[in-house]
């Protein structure tokens, strides 16, 4: 028991994290909750064809959006809510800000 508090101390009092920033977002980008997000929206968010089916006689493309282009109101609004086709994934406001970064690296106006 004494090593493993010994072990929990070290690893609470360690100043850097064994991963960066960069890479968390991108394993959360990837496997979220069980489903990555490049599954539907691409390796960079740029949107992708999910599906093509017939719908009365019509062929039709189910499609995901590119999430790369769009302002972090409506990724937040999209990641929260209900969206026609989107998992609910139940992220936490830093885990959807970390996400919209990833996507969006050059954007400055990203909330704390």
């Amino acid at each position: 028991m004494a090593r493993w508090l010994l072990f929990l101390a070290t690893l609470l009092a360690a100043e850097e994290s064994f991963i960066t920033p960069q890479e968390y977002a991108a394993q959360l980008y990837h496997n979220p909750r069980g489903i990555g997000c490049n599954l539907c929206h691409g390796e960079h968010g740029e949107g992708k064809v999910i599906a093509h089916y017939t719908d009365k006689g019509v062929r039709k493309s189910f499609t995901a959006p590119a999430i790369n282009v769009i302002g972090f109101e409506d990724f937040d609004r999209a990641l929260n809510g209900r969206v026609k086709g989107m998992p609910r994934y139940f992220l936490t406001e830093e885990e959807r800000r970390t996400l919209y970064r990833y996507l969006h690296p050059k954007d400055a106006n990203v909330p704390n």
